[in-house]
């Protein structure tokens, strides 16, 4: 674990202060941190993931007014984090992870400025944005590919990666993209404009694919944004997760282990009390206590919960999400008893009932401090109504049968604020200034 010593200000705000031999500078207060410790933000945040071009039925070009239009009422669950899927000019899949153009916002969405209001929106609800970050390639459509694929000689044809048959380097057999070279300095100097470009609208990057690019890559990125600020948070889709990805790269990781999980209770194939050993796992293959995980049980490349275990199932398994130590995320929809994956979302056919249910989780997780980072997690068998109840919660069922259960132990008595500063992004004003991927599914 490497610590850094932080320099916080001087001694009560002086800069200076009296000596026998007269005035002489104050010193310098430091504060020790842990270099890999996520932002203090991501302790008691709830994400929720935006498909930025099913959200509404807008118009083209109008889309991403029609997601800002959204996120009062999205804030006013009690969600403080948007991640939206990306955002940037591509090939024309829906999903869009096959860019043609790393600065430039896709045309079906908006120009720059709606994406810009956008984020101010999301901000002046006290909301922090994440921007889905791809690094491992790009759509062959990009001008650099389309140009290195007819000329041997191009100059470009060395800034991706190339089979033996002369086609690009890919994974899965995706022919829609064209892995980029890492070792070339230009790809990396160009990747490095585009953090550059972004970063300073936006509040951390998901990172697409983090697996398949280099560590060296990854370890220069948190190094730029980072100094810019240290609460930029970094979170890796990688599946499963590995934990030397939190060694001085990243903050936050996909927790697919536990959705995996999630799902086979869900089927009836696993029990209930294996979902701690998905959490346990977590320090059992080496990742420290102070890491971050996402947790889901739905997201756009999955078959939406309810449709593969039913309405019950996801009651119980989205409730799981919000009260084991993480971070949870909702999918847009799953809030209101969607089906469709990447349809559009039925807003006019919201289920109250599982509506009512998040918001419901959301400030029994806010108001609970054991159900947050000040919580421990402690296996429980008993056969008792009474000795299965978790504070401040109602019992499930009695039953005879002898059940696990899970139960945060921590402070219960202090109620965080729906405003606190470490669960609400800061005004603008005040910030600091100084295994399923989805390229082409």
């Amino acid at each position: 674990m490497g610590i850094e010593r932080v320099a916080r200000g001087t001694l009560a705000g002086a800069s200076t202060v009296p000596t026998d031999e007269g005035i002489a500078p104050a010193a310098p207060v430091f504060e020790t941190v842990r270099l890999n410790d996520p932002p203090a933000w991501t302790t008691d945040a709830t994400v929720y993931e935006v498909y930025v071009r099913t959200f509404s039925d807008a118009p083209e070009g109008e889309r991403l007014a029609a997601i800002a239009d959204r996120v009062p009422e999205i804030a006013e669950m009690g969600i403080d984090t948007l991640w939206l899927t990306p955002v940037l000019e591509h090939d024309g899949r829906p999903h869009g992870y096959n860019i043609t153009d790393f600065f430039a916002i896709a045309d079906d969405l908006g120009d720059r400025e709606d994406f810009e209001a956008l984020v101010e929106t999301a901000h002046d609800q006290g909301m922090r944005v994440l921007f889905d970050f791809v690094a491992n390639h790009t759509a062959r459509e990009h001008e650099w590919f389309e140009d290195a694929y007819r000329n041997p000689d191009s100059p470009y044809r060395d800034r991706f990666e190339w089979q033996e048959s002369g086609e690009p380097g890919t994974y899965f057999d995706w022919e829609y993209i064209a892995n980029l070279d890492h070792a070339n300095l230009t790809v990396r100097r160009h990747l490095l404009d585009v953090v550059d470009e972004w970063a300073p609208l936006v509040d951390g990057f998901r990172c697409d694919m983090a697996w398949a690019v280099p560590d060296s890559f990854w370890r220069e990125l948190r190094d730029r944004v980072k100094a810019m600020d240290r609460e930029f948070l970094l979170m890796d889709e990688t599946i499963p997760y590995i934990p030397d990805f939190h060694e001085g790269m990243f903050d936050v990781h996909f927790d697919a282990t536990l959705y995996f999980q999630l799902r086979q209770v869900g089927r009836g194939a696993a029990a209930a009390e294996s979902v701690l050993d998905a959490i346990d796992q977590r320090a059992e293959i080496g990742f420290p206590d102070h890491a971050g995980f996402l947790q889901y049980i739905e997201n756009h490349d999955e078959t939406r919960y309810r449709v593969e275990c039913g309405d019950a199932a996801a009651a119980a398994a989205g409730a799981a999400t919000f009260t084991l130590p993480g971070v949870p995320m909702v999918y847009a929809g799953q809030e209101i008893g969607q089906r469709g994956r990447r349809d559009a979302i039925a807003w006019e056919h919201a289920r109250e009932a599982v509506r009512d249910r998040y918001e419901r989780l959301l400030a029994t997780r806010d108001a609970h401090p054991a159900l947050g980072p000040a919580g421990d997690l402690t296996r429980v068998t008993t056969t008792s109504r009474a000795a299965t109840s978790r504070s401040s919660r109602s019992s499930p069922a009695e039953t005879s049968t002898p059940t696990t259960w899970w139960r945060s132990r921590g402070a219960t008595t202090t109620r965080r604020s729906s405003s606190s500063s470490t669960s609400r992004r800061p005004p603008r004003a005040s910030r600091s200034t100084s295994p399923t991927p989805t390229a082409t599914s």
